[in-house]
This record gives structure tokens, sequence and C-alpha cells, in this order.
């Protein structure tokens, strides 16, 4: 008789089968209980799955997971019933794995075991918690499945057993499945953003092969635990590294190594994690405290409308200057942990209540953190693996602190104008700056006093580009939404938005880091750099998509060549190629402020609107630095430092994992801010809109405080559908490159048009609507002595009804010639829509109601009427209409938000062409009737909340009650 297969049997053992099955059974029921969802679902209630909320059958054909494993009876019952049903063969393949892979020391294992176990019970939570059930945690889970789902795979295939075909398989099928995530999203943006039809039925499809390829992948461990029997016995020695194929083993591995970069192929040490984390954070509190210094200097000057005296504190960045005492560097060299924590100094600063010792408290820190980070790279500079992780963890700084801005709607949570009040983490931030400074010190410093400058090349050009270099990556990438207002164009949407596309900008950043890390020779040479000068002028010149491409090859650029550029300039002395390089930064930063801010500067005229020149000394400055590079390169010494073993930099796989972190981070944050699209006005009932203009002031209140939160909480509570904001661009450096109608439009629900961009030379004008901005464009009128006057020209869908919408600053009191130029072009725009069109201009007009450049406005040839004509006591904002019912007017004080009050209007929308008509007809008694409160029905009225003292500073005033009319 014939042996046994199973020799367990002979020794009495009840059941003993094969490891495979484990795997099968997984597989067949994983696949049963999504397509038997998908055929049940078809058959019974096919018309209503394949529907969305833009279209339905025939436009959309195919159904989506989610809506097939939905709320509908029988389809979502016998999904759970099976899913429950996977759960054990789950669990077990999941253990299994463990088994196979553990070795004695080893933490990876235990680590993609984990993440296994995780990643398990977080599909059964987004099965069986649907998007019904709880929104917010089918969200939750289903993001936390997919993060999890990325360490199980690379995981798997890294620790895979020496099997030629499982790990073929398995490497393909991981490809497949990453691959599908981009045309995944694409068409989910086409269908969600630009409401194309039929694209949600090829998202379905991108859907449903993630569903296959995910359970697929898991199934090639049938190839694998054919070498267990249960009771688990290991018959084939796999588990101790035996390898079976006829491929040798160290080809095995290295396939391994090369599927994953490596990043596993050196053990885990939970020490290096740290020091990289610490590291990481220590730069990320670099950025903010740098970033955040221009924003408290910016007060000032806003605050005198001109230059204050204040402004000389942007020269703190110089600070390494004073490494060329050699007394002193040996002092800071030496001490660098003492320097590094005086540089926190800006993260207490939220802690000073007066605006001007906050502002010394941070000039301070950012002084002693330029200080302290050059003393650190020069000191490192002997030692290239020490050096190479200091400058990626700066860099990686930059890349969180965008990452951190995105996530708090361009705002940096441990900023100085931060605290609790407006969405702040400055103490949790402040601990960890503490505990990372610590350790980030915690090495013996390094000497490098023996440089030989000549021999390293001309400290003069690494400085210049050491400038321009942190000029522009400050200036471009401190924000992912910065480059795209520069492209910005309006609506129709024709371009990236920030809270849709911004991780384009992020996936360049990291790519460029990797490249920097990686292979810096790609950048190192004027092919590459001819390459970024081109990115540069197509962001500098044109809008859309077109403009953005060139963002981004740019952006992949800069962040590559920063890492060869930084260690280069680390090997000269620091006082030159840092100290001095701040000095050319700063200069650039002057020059950037210059050209929108010349009517109150000296020489300002002479750079007037010139972006593209800021752009151009940029690059030449960033040119002079590769210049250097290159001819290093040239004797071999810079090649040869870049050289260099990978066993020697085994700390590149713990930044590789930040940076995935860091994007996963992103993601995440940006699944969550996805605009809905489905925003309402608040008296749809009554066909009613209420208007508002506003100058807010750059969003820094009285108090030297971020005041979104505030304005939101004031608009919300005048139930404002469509508002105008004037003085809203802040995506400069003085500013913090920050963008406040990302913040209000998606918290308040409203669409926004950020109005001309950044490299357009404003101030800033901004359209916020709860109804679908239709058309757009941006107008920059007559301005030939002072600053640019923007204007906004929108057409909104206002109950099927389209309806004009005019957002307008106005020049200085000083420029007389301007404000009548601009006065004329306004009103032959407004007078050129269509005649019996509904329109409203939000303006800031700089008159006296009645006189002057007011009757230009308010003419025969706008077609506009005054809201209030009677309202004597205005000077700057005025709200003007036509073809429209209006029917309240209230003025709300500003508390110390801004420097200006908040102006609103009530507005009815006329059903037909007799309602439409019967406006048309009124004469300017009937239409300018006043009326009291009570006469108007419920829905009109404004809310008592701001009546006689009001709530929190804001409350009804000059006239200290809103105005009613009708007819």
């Amino acid at each position: 008789m014939a042996s046994s297969k199973y020799k367990d049997k002979d020794a009495g053992v009840v059941l003993s089968f094969n490891g495979q099955w484990i795997s099968w059974t997984h597989t067949v029921v994983a696949y049963a209980a999504f397509l038997s969802a998908l055929i049940i679902g078809c058959a019974l209630h096919y018309h209503k799955i394949v529907k969305n909320e833009w279209y339905g059958y025939p436009d959309e054909w195919f159904p989506s997971v989610s809506a097939t494993i939905g709320d509908r009876y029988p389809e979502r019952s016998i999904f759970m019933i099976f899913i429950a049903i996977t759960s054990g063969p789950r669990f077990a393949l999941v253990g299994l794995w463990y088994l196979l892979t553990a070795k004695p020391g080893r933490v990876l294992p235990k680590a993609i075991a984990l993440s296994g176990v995780i990643r398990t019970l977080t599909c059964g939570g987004w099965t069986y918690i649907t998007s019904t059930d709880d929104h917010d945690w089918h969200d939750i889970l289903m993001i936390s499945y997919i993060v999890f789902t990325i360490p199980w795979t690379t995981g798997c295939i890294a620790l895979s057993p020496p099997n030629a075909k499982a790990i073929k398989y398995r490497k393909w099928i991981a490809g497949s499945f990453f691959g599908t995530l981009a045309p995944l999203v694409y068409f989910f943006i086409q269908h969600k953003v630009h409401r194309v039809a039929g694209a949600y039925t090829i998202y379905a499809f991108f859907e449903w092969s993630l569903i296959l390829f995910d359970v697929a992948f898991d199934a090639v461990t049938a190839l694998d635990f054919d070498t267990f029997e249960l009771v688990i016995k290991d018959v084939k020695g796999a588990s101790k590294g035996a390898n079976t194929s006829s491929v040798p083993t160290a080809v095995l591995e290295k396939e391994k190594e090369k599927a994953t970069a490596g990043v596993y192929s050196a053990g885990f040490n939970l020490g290096h994690a740290l020091d990289i984390a610490a590291d990481v954070y220590h730069g990320f509190v670099f950025w903010s405290t740098l970033t955040s210094l221009g924003l408290v200097i910016w007060y000032f000057p806003l605050w005198h409308m001109g230059i204050s005296g204040y402004e000389a504190l942007v020269m703190t960045t110089i600070a390494p200057v004073f490494l060329g005492i050699r007394p002193l560097r040996s002092l800071v060299v030496n001490n660098q942990r003492f320097f590094h924590i005086l540089s926190l100094a800006g993260l207490v600063a939220y802690k000073v209540e007066d605006p001007v010792y906050r502002l010394f408290t941070v000039g301070f820190g950012v002084f002693m953190g330029c200080l302290a980070w050059a003393a650190t790279w020069s000191s490192d500079s002997v030692h290239p693996s020490r050096l190479e992780i200091r400058v990626i963890a700066w860099l990686a700084g930059l890349l969180m602190s965008s990452v951190a801005k995105f996530a708090w709607y361009t705002n940096n949570p441990i900023w100085p104008i931060m605290h609790a009040e407006n969405g702040g983490w400055n103490g949790t931030g402040l601990v960890l700056a503490v505990l990372a400074v610590l350790r980030f010190t915690r090495k013996a410093p390094l000497n490098s006093w023996d440089i030989n400058e000549q021999k390293n090349g001309s400290s003069l050009l690494s400085a210049l580009g050491i400038g321009g270099l942190f000029f522009a990556i400050h200036s471009l990438l401190s924000d992912t939404s910065t480059m795209i207002l520069w492209v910005w164009g309006g609506f129709p949407i024709r371009g990236p938005v920030s809270n849709v596309h911004a991780y384009y900008t992020i996936a360049a950043m990291t790519a460029g880091l990797l490249i920097g890390l990686f292979r810096p020779g790609m950048v190192t040479n004027w092919t590459a750099y001819g390459i970024a000068c081109v990115g540069a002028a197509m962001l500098t010149l044109y809008e859309q998509w077109f403009g953005y491409y060139g963002a981004l090859i740019l952006t992949t650029y800069l962040m590559a060549i920063a890492m060869p550029l930084i260690s280069k300039a680390a090997k000269k002395s620091p006082a030159v190629t840092f100290g001095v390089g701040f000095l050319f930064y700063n200069l650039l930063v002057l020059f950037h402020v210059w050209v929108v801010a010349y009517a109150f500067v000296p020489g300002g005229p002479y750079v007037r609107e010139h972006t593209d020149w800021i752009m151009i000394a940029t690059m030449l400055t960033i040119g002079a630095g590769v210049f250097d590079l290159i001819s290093g390169q040239a004797n071999r010494k810079y090649a040869a430092s870049t050289d260099r073993r990978p066993s020697s930099f085994g700390h590149r796989k713990y930044h590789v994992g930040i940076f995935g972190l860091l994007n996963i981070l992103f993601l995440m944050a940006n699944f969550l801010r996805f605009p809905s699209y489905d925003y309402k006005p608040y008296h749809a009932e009554d066909r009613l809109f209420t208007a508002g203009i506003w100058t807010i002031h750059f969003s820094l209140d009285n108090d030297m405080w971020s005041s979104e939160y505030r304005m939101r909480d004031l608009i919300k509570e005048l139930e404002v559908d469509v508002i105008g904001l004037l003085e809203s661009d802040l995506q400069r450096i003085i500013m913090g490159n920050r963008d406040t109608t990302q913040f209000l439009a998606e918290d308040l629900g409203m669409y926004v048009d950020y109005g001309p961009g950044p490299n357009k030379h404003t101030w800033g004008a901004a359209l916020l609507s709860k109804f679908p901005i239709m058309n757009s464009t941006h107008h920059l009128l007559p301005s030939p002595v002072g600053e640019l006057a923007p204007a906004i020209h929108a057409t909104l869908d206002v109950y099927g009804s389209p309806v004009d919408v005019f957002v307008f600053h106005s020049g200085q009191e000083e420029d007389p010639e301007d404000r009548r130029l601009q006065s004329e072009y306004l009103a032959k725009l407004m007078g050129s829509i269509p005649a019996d069109r509904p329109a409203v201009l939000l303006s800031y007009l700089v008159t006296k109601p009645l006189e002057g450049n007011y009757n230009t406005y308010v003419s025969d040839i706008s077609g506009m009427h005054d809201v209030d004509y009677t309202d004597w006591d205005r000077w700057c904002e005025y709200i003007l209409y036509k073809n429209l019912r209006r029917t309240g007017y209230a003025r709300v004080s500003r508390s110390t938000i801004t420097d200006t009050e908040l102006q609103v209007a009530k507005f009815v929308v006329p059903r037909d062409g007799s309602e439409k008509g019967k406006i048309l007809a009124a004469s300017k008694e009937e239409r300018d009737r006043r009326v009291q409160e009570q006469e108007v029905p419920e829905g009109w009225r404004f809310p008592a909340l701001f009546r006689g003292q009001g709530v929190r500073g804001h409350h009804y005033h000059v006239f200290d009650e809103p105005r009613y009319y009708n007819f």
C-alpha cells in the first residue's frame, strides 16, 4: 500500500488538509460576495443602481461597487453573509502568512501581519457600515482600508518566499492595483466636478477592477501555502528560507528588492526611524517659523497703510553671516542643541499678546533657526550620510508644512497667528518640537574647519543659487494652492482647482525629493535646468492646465536640485553661502512685494507688475548655483561625493517611508475636503438671495490673529448667499501664501471664484456663491498711476435664472484719474449685459453718494440703481443692482475682524416675464418705498440677532436697524 500523503494522519490526526485550501476558500467566497451582489442587483434594481446624482440610464449603464452592495434588499444581505463567511479564511490567511515569513529577530513580519489584521477589520467596517448608515465612519474606515493595503501589498512582496511564480504574480497584480488608482481618481473627478455623462460608468469599471486585483493578490498565497498542511507543519522548509525553485536565491532576493525599491532590504530599527521622524518634524518647525515671519511683519504696514519700519526684521534670515566670525562659529557648532532650542521661540510667540512683541519673538526664532541650521549643515558636511539626512529632513519639513497647510485650509496650525479659537494646535506642536529638537541634536557635532574654498568652487555663485532656490521653494511650494491660483482663469472650470488637484503639486515635490536623493545626476546638468526654465515660462505666461504643467515641471526640478545645491553649499563658508544666500533671498522677497505694492514703496513704479522679471531673476540665480555645481562635477569632486553605496545610507528607506506617509496623509485630507457641490441657498422658497460686500483686510484681525473663523460665523449668521470679498489675495510670502476663500467656501457650502491670480498684481477680489457660477471673467481696470483695480464679472444660476454679479475694488483716493477711468470701464461693462438681465454690483468705489464718479456707476450707461441712495454715510463700500426686487439693506459693524463693515442686501428674483416687467416698469418712487419689518414676509427679514448690542461686537449700525422695501 502506498504511504499516506499526509504523514500526520499516520500519527492519528483526525483532520489534515493542505494550506492552499485557506487561500482558495478565501478567494472563492470573497468573489462570491461581490459577484452575487452584482448579478442580483442588476437583475432586480438595474436602473436604480446605475443612477447617480447627475445621470441615469442610458448615460450610465454599469453600477459602482458602492451602489451594488449598498442599501437594497436582497443583494446587500447576501453580500454581508458571504463577507462574514470570508472573515474566517481571511484571518487564517493572515496568520499562515505570518508563520511562513516570521524569522527570529525580524520585526517586519509582525508589522505586516498587524497591518493585515487591521485591514481585515476595517474591511468589515466599511462593508457593514454603509454611507447611508454613517457617512463619516464609512469614509474613515474605507480610507483606513486603502492605507493599510499599501504596507500589506509591499510587505508581502518583500517577504515572499523564494518562489519565482508567486513573486511574479504579486508584482503584476500589485502594479495593476496601484496603476488603477490614477484613472479611478481621474474619472471620479470627471463625474463629480465636471459632471461628464458616462464618466461614472468608466469609474465603476476601475472600481470593480480594484476589487478583483485586491482579492487576486491574496489568492497568490496558494502558491506558497502548499508548504503547509494543517495541523500546521512545515513539510517543505520554506519558512526556513529553503529555495525550491530553479531560480537562484540571490536573483530572487534582488527581484524582491527591486520591486519594493529596497525599502525592506535592510533591517528595521525603531531608534533610527524615530531619529528620521524627529529630523523631519524639526524641519517642519523651521518652515513653520520662517513662513510666519512675513505674516507678522505684514500686519504693521497693513495698519500703517505704508512702510512701518518693522519690515527690517525680514533681515533676520541673514543670521548665518555671523558664522564668518570664527569664535562665534565654534560656539554655535559646539552648542547646536542650545541654538536649535532657541529657534523654538517662533512657536512660543502665540503666547505673546502684543503684536509688536510677538513680531520680535518670531524674528528671534527665525534668526536662531537660520543660524542653527546653517551651522548644522556646515558641521555635518564632512560626513556625507549625516549631511544628506539633515538636508532631506529640511526639505521634507517643507513637504510636511505644505501637507499641514492643506489640511488646515492654507493656515499652518502652529503659526503665531493661530490659537485654539481659530483652529491652532500650538501647544501640541510646541511639545513635539521640543522632543524633536532634543533627538535631532543628540549626536555629537562634527567639525569642518579645513575647507578650501578655492578647490570647492565659488562661494558667491553658490550663495546666488541658494538665494534663488530658497525664494523659489518658499514663494511657490510652501502652499499647494499657490501655483494653481497663478493659472486660475474663472468659470467654467478649465484647469486645476485647489481642493481637487493640489495633490499633483505634492506628488511633484515628492518625485523631486526622490530624484535628488537617488539620482541627483539627472538634474545637475544644463539640460534639466533648461527644461525647468521652460516650465517656469509656462507657469508665468499661461493659464489653465498648460500653465500648471509648467508648474509641475518646475516643482520637480526645484525639489530635486535642492539636495545637491545645499550639499555643495554646506562644504564652503556658511557665512557666504547661507548668510549672503539669505540676503539674495531677501532681495527677491522684497522684489516680489514691490511688484504689487509699487504705489506705497520707494522705486515701486520701476518694477510695477513685473512678476516675469522676478521669475527670470530667480532662475538666473539658481542657474549660478547650477554652474558652480557643474564646474565642480568637472573636477569629479562632487560627482565622487554623490557616487555612494546604498549600504552606507540605510536611512533612505526611512525617508521614503516618511514621504509615503506624508502623501497618504495629504490624500486623506484631500478626500475629506473633496467638494460636494450640493450647496443650498437659505431662502429658496422665497426665491430670495442675500448679497454682501466685505473688505477683509487680508484675513488678519486687529490683534494679529487669523480671522477666517470669525468671518465664517458672521457670514453664516447673516445668511449671506452671495458675497464679494476684497483685499483677499494672500498668496505671497508676506501674507503666508494663504487662501481664505477655501475655508469659507467649503465650510459655508459655496462655490468660489478666487478672482485675478497672485501673478496679476492686485490686492485681490473674490466671489463666493451658494448658486452655481455658470461663467466668470476677470478684469484689470485702467490704472495708469495707482494700484491695479481688480474686478470679477460672473453669471450665476439663481433659481434657474441667470443673474450677473460684479465684484470690484476701485483705486485709491490719491489717484482721481485712475478712479474716473475705472468708473467708465465698469459702467460700460455693467451696461453690456442683456437689458433685462438681473445684476448686482458688490464694490469698493471710493466716492461720496450722489457725487463725482458715483453718477457714472449709477447711470443710464450701467443701468444700475443704488441699494439706498439716501444712505449718505458711505465712501468705500456700495451695493448696486438692476432688474431685481430689492427687499432689504443693512450695515453690520466689523467688530475687530477688519477695518471695514459688512454691507448686505436682500433681493427677490422675478419668477416670470410678468414679474420682470413689473420690476422694469416700476418708478423710482415705487422702487424706493420704505416699509416696516412687519410688512414684509418673515423669510425676507434680517436676523434679529444683530439688533441692539448684537453679538461678538457685530450689530446693525449707522441707522441701527435694517431697512426694508416693498412694492
